[in-house]
């Protein structure tokens, strides 16, 4: 266990970017470019599975629109059941994993924290796996959320090897996880404030480093530890997530 946590500190610190501020865009865009001149050939990986990803912005989340986070801060709450997965020649198929989050202010400004929880069914090398995926290592810079999230990130708390319950139905907009004494999240439609029907909303973007198309929602949120959260009626959005080290597969034209 001791390993994994030693490869996560190094692999998350070694992506880390301090602070930025002035043009952000391009700023990032010359981080990233430094970062993948340093870079050699990744190991074929690929993860595929429902993700469900909460956070305290109001309903569809600015920040997914290049605006800046409701409340002023940024604080996500993410899990994602992979079906079928692999670093390497290491199976990732039905491990499941979550990720705490908390930015200050909006995520590109950084020194966020973040708690990486992994299903503790997952052998060494795939608690290694999942490690290097998370902390965006082994992808190219600015191609994933993973690795976009990394570079944000000041504060990584020890990952913990727990039980992870993950339930959700994509297509109906429709999800939960938790981990017992930790976090506990649910998600649904928005709904109507006069009759209390569900009002769907499906966004696509073309471009997107984590998703293609998703289902955007509400959440209710709470967690405790390190990264506590505390939320109802926020953003919400569940996503099949198709990924890997150049960002999500996306269908030829």
């Amino acid at each position: 266990m001791k390993g994994c946590w030693d490869n996560w500190i190094a692999l998350t610190y070694g992506w880390r970017i301090s602070r930025l501020s002035g043009n952000v865009g391009s700023e990032l865009a010359a981080k990233w470019l430094a970062l993948g001149e340093e870079t050699m050939a990744h190991v074929d990986w690929s993860i595929r599975g429902p993700q469900i990803a909460t956070c305290n912005c109001a309903w569809g989340c600015p920040c997914q629109f290049n605006g800046l986070p409701t409340h002023g801060d940024c604080r996500a709450a993410v899990a994602m059941q992979i079906e079928k997965g692999h670093f390497g020649a290491v199976s990732l198929d039905g491990l499941k994993w979550v990720g705490l989050f908390a930015w200050p202010r909006a995520i590109h400004e950084g020194n966020g924290e973040a708690l990486a929880i992994i299903d503790e069914r997952a052998t060494e090398e795939q608690r290694n796996a999942l490690l290097t995926i998370l902390s965006g290592k082994e992808q190219e810079p600015g191609a994933t959320y993973f690795n976009v999230f990394a570079s944000t990130i000041t504060k990584m708390d020890e990952p913990l090897f727990r039980p992870i319950n993950f339930e959700a139905d994509v297509s109906a907009c429709t999800g939960r996880f938790s981990v017992d004494g930790i976090v506990n999240s649910h998600a649904e439609p928005v709904r109507n404030p006069v009759n209390r029907a569900p009002h769907r909303v499906k966004v696509t973007l073309a471009e997107g480093f984590e998703f293609i198309e998703a289902e955007f929602g509400s959440s209710t949120t709470k967690a405790s530890g390190p990264i506590p959260h505390d939320w109802a009626d926020r953003h919400a959005h569940l996503a099949m997530i198709d990924i890997g080290p150049n960002g999500p597969h996306r269908k030829a034209a």
